[in-house]
């Protein structure tokens, strides 16, 4: 069943970021994954003040896969560099019974 990951990113070196976008799907694919949505082109409908304008929609083939997306180690320099340009916080999301 498949599982979505959300990830919200509050970019504070657009630069660095964006040498993380340009490399950040294949890591996603190789461990089955997709992006369904997002970039920094969403759209913000209300902002309590979470200060994350930055949306992604990612979809795994289960929970499995979308931790060894983010637990991989061939791409744990890659994820550094997305720490390093932004605060983000990475959520799953439970599929529906």
């Amino acid at each position: 069943m498949p599982h979505y990951v959300t990830i919200q990113i509050d970019v504070h070196d657009p630069e660095t970021i964006a040498a993380y976008r340009d490399r950040a799907i294949e890591p996603v694919a190789r461990h089955g994954g997709t992006m369904i949505a997002g970039g920094p082109d969403c759209e913000v409908l209300e902002d309590t003040g979470a200060g994350r304008p930055v949306s992604v929609l990612l979809s795994f083939p289960n929970a499995a896969a979308a931790h060894a997306w983010l637990e991989d180690p061939e791409f744990r320099a890659l994820h550094a560099l997305r720490r390093k340009a932004a605060k983000t916080v990475i959520t799953m999301l439970p599929p529906k019974d």
